[in-house]
């Protein structure tokens, strides 16, 4: 999947959620994956360092509520929040924009995994009454096994490498990034020589 928070992201992002109101870690956390649908859910050793990084900087401080520890931003940080506000506003679009493409994603690589489950039934069922006349050949199940098994991987990797550029670009474009008909142009010529090449192999 593609990554929810491009780099430096989260940490002013960070920022922006304690400039509405102190919170503790855990609760940082749950707002995170509260805003992303559950499609994001950071640890705990990624939370905390990027805290105690604005820390060390003067954005936040830090105090103890009971067996809580509350983290407050301070003037300096919230300075920081207003004067890189539309930074914000391109990560919560780009954010929006990921969140989507993971839910797209997680969409095909079902209906992608349902059709090649049907696929495989399809295929036992009518190999099943020739098995059941013939001895099978074993090189030949594993030949196919191991076959069913490369396809699934390659499906894979197809389906991560879509929703990485996809969340790229859109983010790209959501931060106001330009976008020329060049690097387009690049990026599809790129690809049809990527299945022009797989075709060529295939046909060996």
């Amino acid at each position: 999947m593609p990554p929810v928070f491009s780099h430096g992201d989260l940490r002013l992002y960070l920022l922006s959620l304690l400039a509405s109101a102190p919170r503790h870690g855990y609760d940082i956390m749950q707002s995170l994956a509260e805003r992303t649908g559950g499609t994001y859910t950071p640890s705990a050793g990624t939370i905390y360092p990027r805290l105690a990084k604005l820390e060390e900087e003067g954005l936040v401080t830090k105090t103890s509520d009971g067996r809580k520890t509350v983290y407050e931003i301070t003037d300096a940080g919230r300075a920081e929040v207003e004067s890189r506000a539309a930074d914000i506003q391109g990560i919560e679009a780009g954010l929006a924009d990921t969140v989507r493409a993971i839910a797209d994603e997680v969409r095909s690589n079902v209906r992608e995994a349902m059709k090649s489950l049907k696929a495989d039934l399809a295929a036992a069922a009518h190999e099943a009454p020739r098995a059941s006349s013939s001895a099978s050949d074993p090189s030949e199940d594993d030949s196919r096994v191991r076959a069913r098994a490369e396809l699934h991987r390659a499906e894979a990797a197809i389906a991560e490498f879509r929703g990485r550029v996809r969340a790229d670009l859109r983010s790209h474009v959501a931060r106001g990034g330009e976008l020329l008909p060049a690097t387009v142009d690049a990026l599809t010529a790129a690809l049809e020589a990527a299945a022009s090449s797989l075709s060529s192999s295939l046909k060996r």
